[in-house]
């Protein structure tokens, strides 16, 4: 019965339940070329691996924005898929944190940037109160 169990969990598919394999175990030759191992070939903990990954990586999928989603649906582990994440929210940060206006932008252009950068931090769980909010659109305001 248990083989039958870890098969099933195992099986590749395409709903939210069974999510698609990601992290297949690999074997690496005397030459070091690495190549997927064939699923007959599994041992034990190659078969856990696979299921862990696949569990993570389906949490983490139902756990994001569609946005989010976007950023990280060619990521093949639950590591890379953090990784990634990762960059992409401090990448955002620094985006935030260097905010201002464009030579040649309108209020309309750079408020509608300025947007888009804040709701994708709110996204993130950065929430900022419109007094700060207000404070940096000013500062960023360009002198002419």
């Amino acid at each position: 019965m248990g083989a039958n169990v870890v098969a099933y969990t195992l099986t590749e598919g395409h709903s939210n339940n069974r999510p698609p394999f990601f992290n297949v175990p690999t074997k690496t030759s005397i030459e070091g070329v690495v190549t997927p191992k064939e699923e007959s070939k599994w041992n034990d903990e190659d078969k856990k691996k696979v299921e862990l990954n696949a569990k993570a990586i389906n949490m983490l999928h139902c756990a994001i924005s569609f946005e989010e989603y976007r950023k990280v649906s060619r990521c093949k582990t639950a590591k890379e898929f953090c990784d990634k994440l990762q960059v992409t929210h401090d990448m955002l940060r620094k985006e935030y944190e260097m905010f201002i206006m464009k030579e040649g932008e309108t209020i309309d252009e750079m408020s509608e940037r300025f947007s888009i950068i804040i709701n994708s931090l709110d996204a993130m769980g950065m929430i900022h109160t419109e007094q700060v909010l207000l404070r940096k659109i000013l500062r960023s305001l360009t002198k002419e």
